[in-house]
């Protein structure tokens, strides 16, 4: 893409900043990882994008070019100079000072179907993937820039599978699409990165009248780690051992399993058939 690289390290001290640790603030500056990000996110001509946590503007440049709008949500007011500076070429941005988990994203007039590419801070990760899965309008394409380890529990298949992962497999098809070294970003972070692509399905797995239902037994089923589902729906559940064994069988399930080993399916039909 050809745009000259951004020095996030200089472009701080120029404005008398420093990376603010409990934001979880790495700047993403090499071209190279952020090629690779929009690469990922297959962005067309007429796109909308949804950055969260622009920084300095690195990767808002490019998700600029290449998509039709681009709204950058920065909750951090002192890097607002140096974005309105940076992007000042690029009139299809636009600079939303905020939290974006306390942002609809119907409020920023966003599209059904818009995209989201964002390298985040990877304490919110499950917050993030939350608040966009089940806020309307809905995505079809979330990129994020995440850590390695979540990255790969995301996309975990039965056998390893957490809430998070559900929680996001069941709204989408996740995959590890590319890995970032720490030089990357400045401050380089303590942890490896990578980059996950979900692509939404039309409709989650579940149906829509059933998803509360869905989330409240899984919730159950993974809050008790290493113990079988029956104790742990019993105690997620407030119900007695015997409740939960017979919720089991009628889903066809054993109850000596664990929350982990099941897929998705086998939680529809827990759901369907209590």
């Amino acid at each position: 893409m050809n745009l000259p690289p951004l020095n996030a390290a200089a472009l701080l001290r120029q404005h008398g900043l420093r990376p603010d640790k409990s934001l979880g603030q790495n700047f993403l500056q090499d071209p190279a990882a952020l090629e690779k990000i929009v690469q990922a996110a297959e962005l067309c001509p007429n796109d909308w994008v949804l950055e969260i946590g622009p920084g300095v503007g690195s990767l808002t440049r490019y998700l600029a070019i290449s998509a039709q709008t681009v709204i950058a949500v920065e909750l951090d007011t002192s890097l607002l100079p140096i974005l309105k500076t940076v992007l000042a070429p690029y009139p299809n941005t636009h600079i939303i000072e905020g939290n974006i988990l306390h942002v609809s994203p119907a409020t920023l007039s966003l599209p059904e179907g818009y995209l989201v590419v964002a390298n985040i801070p990877y304490y919110i990760t499950s917050a993030i993937f939350r608040h966009l899965l089940e806020t309307p309008p809905r995505p079809r394409r979330i990129v994020l820039t995440i850590q390695k380890e979540v990255a790969q529990r995301i996309c975990a298949a039965p056998g390893e599978m957490s809430l998070l992962a559900l929680s996001v497999q069941v709204y989408g098809q996740p995959r590890l699409v590319a890995h970032i070294p720490a030089g990357a970003f400045y401050p380089a972070p303590k942890v490896d990165s990578a980059v996950i692509r979900v692509d939404l399905y039309p409709q989650p797995l579940i149906d829509l009248p059933r998803l509360e239902r869905f989330f409240q037994l899984a919730r159950a089923g993974f809050s008790q780690k290493r113990k079988t589902l029956r104790n742990s729906l019993s105690a997620g559940l407030k119900i007695s051992a015997n409740e939960a064994t017979q919720l089991l069988k009628r889903a066809g399930l054993d109850p000596m399993r664990r929350a982990e080993t099941l897929s998705i399916e086998e939680w529809r039909m827990l759901t369907e058939r209590e």
